[in-house]
């Protein structure tokens, strides 16, 4: 079994999300990855990471920093295996991994491995709420 196939057996269901004009776009994480399948590893420097500086996981009125929602994040982060690497769209902004770069800061790393998507696929849903997809 490969990485990528190995990735998206264990992978929870999962979607990444990005705002536009027509409401929130929703991709399928498990398909970002089956997209990704034979494009190039690369090391990144974790310093080009725009988004670890951002918010990232608390964006939606309905998801907020608890206490309970931050352990929930901790044993996502515990979990994750490195030897995966995160997933770049063309314009290098992060569709999927941030449970692992921050695995990767909180270990002093300075590089991550990166897959970057050469094309922006559709998203799998337009206009939708994380709470309206299933998981």
């Amino acid at each position: 079994m490969s990485d990528p196939e190995r990735a998206t057996a264990c992978l929870r269901k999962q979607y990444h999300f990005r705002p536009s004009p027509n409401g929130l776009y929703a991709w399928n994480v498990g398909r970002l990855i089956e997209l990704a399948r034979g494009l190039p590893v690369i090391e990144i420097p974790l310093l080009n990471i725009a988004e670890i500086d951002e918010l990232w996981w608390f964006q939606t009125d309905d998801d907020r920093p608890t206490p309970r929602s931050l352990a929930q994040h901790f044993l996502l982060v515990e979990k994750v295996d490195l030897s995966f690497p995160i997933l770049l769209c063309p314009q290098g902004r992060v569709m999927d991994g941030m449970h692992r770069i921050v695995k990767a800061l909180v270990s002093g790393a300075e590089t991550i491995s990166a897959t970057r998507l050469e094309e922006m696929p559709s998203p799998d849903h337009v206009d939708v709420q994380p709470a309206d997809l299933s998981y």
